[in-house]
């Protein structure tokens, strides 16, 4: 539990608000919703839309990119979207920063990110490696644990590399 607290204040550290970085934190999660993909298809009765085939979301500069998305959504005469569930080769991106994993979801109502299975951050050279990354879009706090990372020499445990500053 430890090691996921320094880690978690470490992902907080090289991805959160390093002075030039942009910071999660200032992401206004009530930008409208952009979407594309190969496929859609409407459930009406369900209240989602299936985006299969390529599937682009943007959200403001926050762009999730997946092969195959559900969109949850509620109906009361506008269309509102609770959550989006995304599966296969996850990718969320903004600004310099991108985070992968193999399942994401973008739950609205929290304003919470989650990515699992195999999650890797990449800042410039920065690295962080684990098995499921939570962003919470109202703080701004990112936290990485080891659960669900891939087999390995670091099975279970979160990993990176932190790039060094050179003298002048």
């Amino acid at each position: 539990m430890v090691g996921g607290l320094i880690a978690g204040g470490l992902a907080s550290l090289a991805f959160g608000s390093v002075a030039g970085a942009q910071s999660i934190a200032g992401f206004n999660s009530n930008q409208p919703v952009n979407y594309a993909a190969d496929r859609i298809e409407l459930q009406d009765r369900q209240n989602r839309v299936v985006l299969s085939g390529d599937v682009v979301i943007d959200q403001g500069d926050l762009r999730m990119t997946a092969g195959r998305t559900t969109v949850a959504y509620t109906d009361s005469g506008t269309l509102r979207i609770q959550r989006i569930d995304a599966t296969g080769g996850v990718t969320v991106t903004r600004g310099n920063e991108r985070a992968s994993g193999d399942t994401a979801v973008y739950d609205f109502n929290r304003r919470v990110i989650v990515l699992s299975g195999g999650v890797a951050l990449r800042r410039g050279s920065d690295t962080l490696d684990g098995g499921r990354l939570t962003i919470d879009l109202n703080s701004g706090l990112s936290s990485v644990d080891g659960r669900g990372s891939r087999a390995g020499e670091n099975s279970g445990r979160v990993s990176g590399t932190f790039a060094v500053p050179q003298g002048d």
